[in-house]
């Protein structure tokens, strides 16, 4: 890697750190644009992502247990369903184009702007108790096996369910989510290096960065209430829809 290269990284490694403490979202619905717009492939770039996601998961979830702030029986089950699921990503990249993944992408991110922006409430009601534990699995099996196949994590897909499911604001799903991009990413790294669509030092040092950021974004979670967070979602979801549609538009 050339200099140039290598601090882009470390850039793109720190800011999607912070988004991964901040939304629990693996830091991808950043990384997997921004690489795509710097010329490489989503394959490619969802393979970055992934390696990525070992790191800031892992330090991430460290800290919000540390704190106090992760329900670690909930992010369990949903962690072990995302362990299923994401074994499967090597083989949907490896079966889908570039094209239909965009698509999906896409998609995925339509449906949570929509969920935050006219189905949220920051009023959620009585948090469900003694949640399902097969039901917590089938939620991060569907996840994972979507969410790794697109290089974002789950959070894109994950937040917005337990935000529904357990009656939970996002603000309270951004731990499980995390937590649950542990077990998702492991699985998802061995399938994609299986089939060939991780690059190793870029992904390292995109990783090693996000180690910094996703201590800033935790810091910035428990600062901001409910109604703020779910604002900066809206404003993300929109973010990344412009910037896939301008994707889509050179294929």
């Amino acid at each position: 890697m050339e200099w140039l290269d290598s601090v882009m990284l470390l850039g793109l490694g720190l800011l999607s750190g912070i988004f991964a403490g901040f939304f629990g979202i693996g830091g991808g619905t950043l990384i997997v644009p921004a690489m795509m717009l710097l010329g490489l492939d989503i394959k490619t770039a969802i393979g970055i992502s992934v390696m990525q996601m070992m790191f800031s998961s892992l330090w991430g979830s460290y800290m919000n247990y540390k704190k106090g702030n992760l329900n670690f029986d909930e992010g369990l089950w949903v962690g072990i369903g995302g362990l299923i699921g994401a074994a499967f990503s090597g083989i949907v990249v490896d079966t889908l184009s570039a094209f239909v993944l965009t698509i999906l992408f896409l998609l995925l991110a339509i449906g949570a702007l929509w969920r935050f922006l006219f189905k949220a409430s920051d009023v959620v009601g009585v948090r469900r108790q003694n949640p399902n534990k097969l039901v917590l699995i089938i939620i991060g099996a569907l996840t994972g096996v979507f969410a790794i196949s697109l290089g974002i994590g789950g959070g894109l897909i994950l937040v917005p369910l337990l935000s529904l499911y357990l009656h939970i604001n996002s603000k309270q799903a951004i731990p499980i989510s995390l937590f649950f991009i542990i077990f998702a990413s492991i699985s998802g790294f061995a399938s994609l290096a299986y089939h060939g669509y991780v690059q190793y030092v870029q992904g390292a040092t995109v990783g090693v960065a996000s180690l910094v950021g996703v201590s800033i974004g935790i810091a910035l979670l428990r600062i901001i209430d409910a109604k703020k967070h779910r604002y900066a979602l809206v404003a993300l979801y929109a973010l990344v829809i412009a910037a896939m549609i301008q994707k889509l538009l050179e294929f």
